[in-house]
């Protein structure tokens, strides 16, 4: 759906009426509706809602039965919520292409970073390929991906910074380019400290039947420490506020850090 109407006309307004239910917006939002019922959101990956929504951290005390068939990364759960009530929710990520995919009784690990969100209907579990989370059983998610998304059949072997998931195949293996970096080019980078890598000689080599979903672009969407106040103009307690309540930013998240190296794989 373009938010924009016939040439001229402007944008188009939407309201709680006019909004998709549980479909997209435009090519950068989504909008899922509540009726009563639940979803598991990554924090800050919602943009507004209309009605009676509730947000609730992954250990709030009533939603143990349900984080416990559920979610089973203890890993990601700072970085989650259960959203619950009634209205309709738009999620997006920093102007990235978002879309939903739907599981029927599947398998699909995905980069943890893309994962916006996920129906209860599917278990979310640890996979063990660091920075990757696994989705179990039948239901829809929302995800992310730094362009559009493509999808291949195995055997194929892909760049690491643009993989986003597999369904229903094996884990990947690494490949490395051994004629690559043992060869002349190789030789003269070991003595010579000149020409670095081309990051093409490193892949990831999938085999068996499935689905690799790749997106079209070879950078990863940045990451962004969630759950912390964002350090920017306009909010309050952010960086750039002026006067005596203005808050310098913290100290950067380093790569090493917990949260960041289980999302950093391939790098």
């Amino acid at each position: 759906m373009n938010a924009w109407g016939p040439p001229g006309a402007g944008p188009v307004v939407h309201d709680p009426m006019t909004l998709p239910a549980d479909d997209n917006v435009n090519s950068y939002t989504f909008c899922v509706e509540l009726k009563g019922s639940q979803w598991f959101l990554q924090k800050g990956k919602m943009i507004a809602y209309y009605g009676a929504i509730e947000f609730n951290g992954v250990g709030h005390g009533r939603l143990d039965r349900l984080v416990r068939t559920s979610f089973h990364s203890p890993l990601h759960a700072s970085d989650w919520v259960v959203a619950e009530g009634s209205g309709k929710m738009l999620l997006a990520d920093r102007a990235f292409d978002v879309n939903s995919y739907d599981l029927d009784d599947g398998n699909l690990t995905i980069r943890s970073g893309n994962l916006l969100a996920f129906q209860p209907s599917l278990a979310l579990k640890q996979s063990i390929v660091p920075g990757f989370l696994t989705l179990i059983g039948t239901g829809k998610f929302v995800a992310a991906s730094n362009g559009p998304v493509v999808f291949m059949e195995p055997p194929i072997r892909v760049d690491p910074q643009a993989l986003v998931g597999w369904a229903d195949c094996p884990s990947p293996c690494h490949h490395y380019d051994h004629g690559y970096l043992t060869g002349v080019m190789g030789g003269l980078r070991a003595m010579t400290g000149l020409g670095g890598a081309s990051r093409e000689e490193h892949q990831f080599e999938f085999v068996g039947a499935g689905t690799v979903l790749l997106q079209s672009s070879e950078s990863l969407m940045a990451e962004q420490a969630s759950g912390a106040l964002p350090q920017e103009p306009g909010v309050p307690g952010g960086a750039g506020v002026s006067g005596s309540r203005g808050q310098q930013a913290g100290a950067p998240r380093l790569p090493g850090q917990l949260g960041d190296l289980q999302r950093r794989f391939g790098l």
